[in-house]
């Protein structure tokens, strides 16, 4: 978390960079000997329970929006921080992408988590984050209950077993490229270094 710290100020610092020329074991590793997805994508694999992801929110957001529209971003929620509470945590996670309130939920979780330091325990202590947001009581208990939220939580699950994802945020490119988070000196390079993976082809 110190290191994600220290790449934090330097971005606040140095807003603006030159192009850079990017390469792999520096700025990125190659995690999948298969092929580049066909379609580019961002999964940007995190935990609500995570200061550096809670830290990184405003820079994912700016990079987010930038992105043109054929390249798909997504979020993946770790259950491996945090215990039974992070299991409970990745369901909350999928009940908000299942309901489509991400954008409202999301920064309410980390705001209570990481702000108002409210201690929850299990998913029904997680619940009035929801209905404070506008999400409908019977909405948000019919999504805890459905089996669509069991397959998101465990398609999370599994994607992050299948890339050894063992600190957060951790970025995954086209299903291939890990962002060094290290190699983030700055926001223009965190952007040039999306964009860059995000065409590349082998």
């Amino acid at each position: 978390m110190n290191k994600l710290a220290v790449v934090l100020f330097a971005l606040i610092l140095s807003p603006f960079t030159q192009a850079t020329e990017f390469s792999e074991g520096t700025h990125y590793t190659v995690v999948s000997a298969k092929a580049p997805t066909t379609k580019p994508q961002v999964v940007e694999f995190f935990s609500f329970l995570c200061p550096a992801c809670y830290r990184f929110e405003p820079l994912v957001k700016a990079m987010k929006d930038k992105l043109p529209p054929e390249v798909k971003f997504s979020k993946s929620h770790v259950e491996y921080l945090g215990a039974n509470l992070g299991i409970e945590l990745s369901r909350a996670y999928a009940i908000a992408q299942l309901l489509k309130v991400e954008e409202t939920v999301n920064p309410a979780m980390f705001n209570a988590i990481h702000v108002e330091k409210r201690r929850f325990t299990k998913l029904a202590d997680i619940r009035p984050v929801f209905l404070a947001n506008g999400v409908d009581a019977k909405k948000f208990d019919g999504a805890a209950k459905s089996f669509m939220v069991n397959g998101i939580a465990s398609k999370m699950s599994h994607n992050a077993k299948k890339f050894s994802i063992r600190g957060v945020p951790t970025f995954i490119i086209n299903g291939k490229y890990q962002i060094d988070n290290k190699a983030i000196k700055s926001q223009a390079i965190f952007e040039e270094l999306v964009t860059y993976l995000t065409n590349k082809k082998d």
